[in-house]
């Protein structure tokens, strides 16, 4: 007899579920219950917040995160194409921008399918089916014809490509995760893996760390403006962005997540130039923001010099795993990096609109504007 099919339900808020459920099926994740917590608290705007649960004795025994937002097609679009398709965008906004219901969140590392402790690998594509049912009822019902899972990563994509492949969600590459082991030896063992160019440029680099101070922080009440600027003037450098995010994010991450979240401040004189957000587990250290002053970077090697404090950091604390943002992609594998996959798989409702978005895709893949990505998907194919 076959056991009955658990209960579906679907949240507004995490604070549905508590935190010990929600944490039971991402053993060890850093961004957990606290973290989706705070990006209620202080998020990006123009996206809506949903959790989906299969539940048993009320209980779930099957999670994720599900984000509503108006998606712009040429969001991965970079280079010259940039310009045209910004400008179809202004001529035609109805025809670039389309209602997106997508499993995943716009500021996590990776798409968080969970499942609880119990449930056994034969038993998750039927769970995992019945979440797709819940979450293409719930597109639906929010008139969202485009439908996405965001950032499925390298280890949970064979289930991805099972379930969600049959019914029609196309993959494509998304931004890959940079995955450093951190090796035995302090910061010099690291350097000593590294080829002699690269090693000999960076301790060239790191005498510019004599000119600054540099501040690790659980809190930043006190230069939350200036934290709000060093990214604004990051995100204005930036070609790729999807979210933005409001002043006070940064902020309500250190309080929900603290002492797991911490900053790195590295201040010129008086004078705040960068700063570098991270969460910490006792293996693994997610390198999740990074911002700086521009006109700055260059003399004090501000990039470099803040991967070497993170190292430094994991190796002094036997952090075994240094996973960095999702950008620089050629500095980070000159820096020993692996990239790790993610990919994003979509479909739209409507057939005809479904097969355009198709041939859409080719053009706006990531693997057409960077080359490292190009690269992976190549070591992948």
């Amino acid at each position: 007899m076959r056991p009955p099919s658990p209960a579906v339900a679907v949240y507004r808020s995490i604070e549905a579920i508590s935190p010990a459920a929600w944490d039971r099926c991402f053993p060890g994740d850093p961004e957990g219950w606290a973290f989706y917590r705070a990006v209620e608290d202080a998020g990006p705007p123009g996206f809506d917040w949903r959790y989906i649960a299969l539940l048993e004795d009320g209980q779930p025994v099957a999670v994720a995160p599900v984000f509503l937002t108006r998606y712009r097609l040429d969001t991965t679009v970079q280079g010259p194409l940039k310009r045209i398709t910004e400008a179809i965008g202004r001529a035609l906004p109805r025809l670039m921008t389309l209602n997106l219901a997508a499993l995943g969140s716009p500021v996590a590392e990776q798409c968080h399918l969970g499942f609880a402790p119990q449930v056994p690998d034969a038993r998750k594509p039927t769970l995992l089916e019945q979440l797709l049912d819940a979450f293409e009822a719930l597109a639906e019902a929010e008139r969202c014809g485009l439908m996405a899972i965001k950032d499925a990563s390298e280890l949970d994509m064979p289930l991805w490509r099972q379930v969600a492949g049959r019914r029609g969600y196309q993959p494509m590459p998304g931004l890959p995760t940079g995955v450093l082991k951190i090796p035995s030896g302090g910061l010099e063992g690291y350097l000593a893996t590294l080829s002699r160019a690269t090693r000999k440029d960076l301790k060239r680099k790191l005498r510019a760390r004599d000119g600054l101070r540099v501040e690790h922080r659980h809190a930043i009440d006190d230069v939350v403006a200036e934290v709000g600027a060093l990214y604004e003037e990051t995100v204005a450098n930036s070609e790729l962005q999807f979210e933005h995010l409001p002043p006070d994010y940064f902020a309500a991450v250190l309080r929900r997540l603290a002492p797991a979240a911490s900053i790195v401040l590295y201040w010129a004189e008086d004078r705040l130039v960068a700063f570098n957000l991270m969460i910490e587990t006792p293996t693994r250290l997610v390198d999740k923001y990074i911002g700086m002053h521009y006109p700055t970077v260059r003399r004090y090697n501000l990039y470099y010099l803040s991967w070497l404090e993170n190292v430094a950091y994991c190796a002094e604390r036997g952090i075994g795993t240094y996973q960095s943002g999702q950008a620089f992609y050629g500095p980070k594998v000159r820096l020993g990096c692996r990239l790790s996959p993610n990919w994003l798989m979509f479909r739209h409702r409507r057939p005809a609109l479904n097969a355009v978005l198709r041939l859409v895709a080719r053009v706006v893949r990531l693997d057409r504007f960077d080359p490292e990505v190009a690269r992976q998907m190549e070591e992948h194919a």
